[in-house]
């Protein structure tokens, strides 16, 4: 016999012999029995074999002494013997067929910040997954916490040399559920989240939530007035000096870059080299001229160009021939009239509705009132919100360079990237530009798409070449459930082995045709697989809060409004306690039927 079975007999036998003890010493028993080793250990015998339990000749129960076996009220009488009790060890009994457990139950597993649990701090045993970052959720195999980011990883762990993520993946996966949840975690963290363009909206709830800025752009919800300066020009104002005239030639550059790409979109393509010439010429103009505290509006470089003033003119080599500047500047001019009495005039040929605000610890540009079939509109609505935006992390870090405000970094989000790619080419270098410069910008970013297809549909041949650039300088690639061929063509770009192929593949197969539709989900949604250069990707598994799921619904138009039902069950209750008043209806030819007898309504 083992000595872990014997150890649990004895324990067992002893229990009973003292509740037996008990019993007897309560009123109208005999009391307990002094008694010693011996005796006791025929009590635990006794038992023992109470219990159905078989003892090798001579082998004793372990363990204390227990009192001696009760008498009867006479003293002389043996206790009535217990009913047998089956005893099951704990992992069941050993042999063929004996229900044997095999394997160690797995311990209770507990998670805690260094703070609460610090001292147990260093774990004397680390996980393989990376620590450092926004919390994502569990590695799929392992269980361990995989937590990651951008801008963590290239600040803090040092993993990436580019703070940028791509993501791609079949719609409905949960892509942009794992990116708001870096949103909401930088966001703890100090970092600022622009979402400059939101399509859909998916953030603005989120960037509410944080005590952010939601400014909304569209026909009759608000504008932007390209040719302010914005917080650039504030800056400049505050910093003066040399740096200040610094500033305030960038934000010229970008002002006519601006207005540059509203005359692309319009026309449909660049504008000529002259033309750029004669509108810096023309915002110079109107800087000198307007009076401090009033912006300058699209309508005012109409009428200068209309005026011709001497700085104008000289750009356009007219040789003071008039009919020679007309020609050099109406091009110009109608296109700008295209724009003021176009689909655009109404969004930018006014005042700026909200501001962006500096301070902001979250900032939401939303043009989800632009109809998508307006392509025009929602192209220059991306232009001047990534225009005014970058503007305003120039701004910021301006400012710190000249110790006026403190350093803070940003992390922008550029969702369903296939839209604005589609809209106008100048979204696609502005973007260029931005994955090739946010290292020295302090600036991070996510880029979301549904595959790499959506980079080959673009206009141009350079255009798709910018465009697939974009993953390959990523630092961060994040896939979603994607076809298998979507796959394989990924991973010549970013290494990807049989294996991970193989897995991601399987995430983008709908559920089985059993299930009753209740609460199934795809098999990929809140599955990914995270890829940093040539190492081996990290496939994790995300579940949302309570809190997370309320902020970012993008089925909000799959979902039941809740109170349209209510007040429609409410309608029809009402007209069902109205009937039961009126009472029933007359037989036919009395009240409720027509002349030849038959019901009415």
């Amino acid at each position: 016999m083992s000595r872990r079975r014997e150890e649990k007999l004895a324990e067992r036998a002893d229990r009973l012999a003292e509740e037996q003890a008990h019993r007897e010493a309560a009123p109208g028993g005999a009391g307990p029995r002094p008694s010693g080793r011996r005796k006791g250990s025929r009590a635990a015998k006794a038992a023992a074999r109470d219990l159905g339990a078989d003892l090798a000749p001579g082998t004793e129960p372990t363990g204390a002494p227990a009192p001696a076996a009760p008498k009867g009220r006479s003293g002389k009488g043996k206790a009535p013997a217990k009913p047998k009790e089956l005893f099951v060890p704990h992992r069941g009994w050993y042999g063929v067929g004996g229900g044997r457990v095999g394997y160690m139950d797995p311990p209770t597993m507990w998670r805690a910040t260094t703070v609460q649990a610090c001292g147990m701090w260093p774990f004397a045993a680390g996980s393989g997954s990376p620590m450092t970052g926004v919390p994502l959720g569990q590695h799929l195999f392992t269980g361990a916490t995989v937590c990651g980011d951008p801008l963590s990883w290239f600040t803090r762990a040092r993993y990436i040399s580019n703070p940028s993520l791509f993501m791609l993946g079949m719609p409905g996966l949960g892509k942009s559920t794992l990116v708001n949840r870096m949103l909401i975690g930088l966001a703890a963290t100090g970092v600022v989240p622009l979402v400059l363009g939101d399509l859909k909206p998916d953030y603005a709830d989120t960037v509410r939530a944080l005590g952010g800025q939601v400014i909304s752009i569209g026909r009759g919800r608000g504008g932007i007035n390209v040719l302010d300066p914005g917080a650039m020009g504030e800056a400049a104002a505050k910093i003066g000096g040399e740096a200040g005239e610094v500033l305030k030639a960038e934000a010229h550059g970008r002002v006519l870059n601006m207005v540059a790409a509203l005359v692309t979109i319009v026309r449909g393509r660049p504008m000529d080299d002259h033309e750029q010439s004669v509108l810096s010429a023309v915002l110079h103009h109107l800087r000198e001229r307007t009076p401090e505290g009033r912006t300058v509006l699209l309508p005012d470089v109409l009428r200068v160009l209309t005026e011709g003033p001497p700085r104008v003119r000289a750009v356009t080599l007219d040789r003071g021939d008039d009919a020679r500047y007309r020609d050099a500047v109406d091009p110009l001019h109608r296109s700008l009239l295209g724009i003021l009495d176009g689909p655009l005039g109404d969004t930018f040929a006014s005042e700026t509705s909200t501001r962006i605000d500096p301070n902001a610890p979250a900032v939401c540009i939303d043009i989800s009132g632009i109809g998508e079939a307006d392509t025009q509109l929602t192209a220059a609505a991306m232009l001047a919100a990534w225009s005014d935006g970058l503007g305003t992390v120039a701004a910021s870090h301006a400012l710190a360079d000249a110790g006026l405000a403190p350093r803070r970094w940003f992390f922008t989000v550029l969702d369903e990237l296939w839209r604005p790619l589609r809209a106008a080419s100048g979204i696609v270098d502005r973007i260029d530009a931005l994955t090739r410069l946010n290292r020295s910008l302090g600036l991070g970013d996510a880029k979301i798409t549904h595959t790499l297809k959506d980079a080959e549909a673009l206009g141009t041949d350079s255009d798709r070449a910018k465009a697939r650039g974009f993953v390959e300088r990523a630092g961060m690639v994040v896939c979603a459930g994607l076809p298998k061929t979507e796959m394989e063509d990924l991973g010549k770009v970013v290494g990807l082995s049989r294996r991970e192929i193989e897995l991601v593949s399987s995430w983008s197969s709908p559920p089985g045709w059993g299930v009753n539709g209740d609460n199934e989900e795809p098999p990929g949604r809140g599955r990914f697989l995270i890829k940093v250069g040539g190492r081996p990707g990290i496939p994790i598994k995300v579940a949302i809060t309570d809190a997370e799921r309320r902020l970012h619904n993008t089925n909000t138009r799959w979902t039941p409004n809740e109170d349209a039902v209510e007040q429609a069950a409410a309608q029809a209750a009402r007209e069902v306690a109205r009937a039961a008043q009126e009472g029933p209806l007359g037989p036919p030819g009395g009240p409720g039927a027509d002349a030849a007898g038959r019901w009415t309504a």
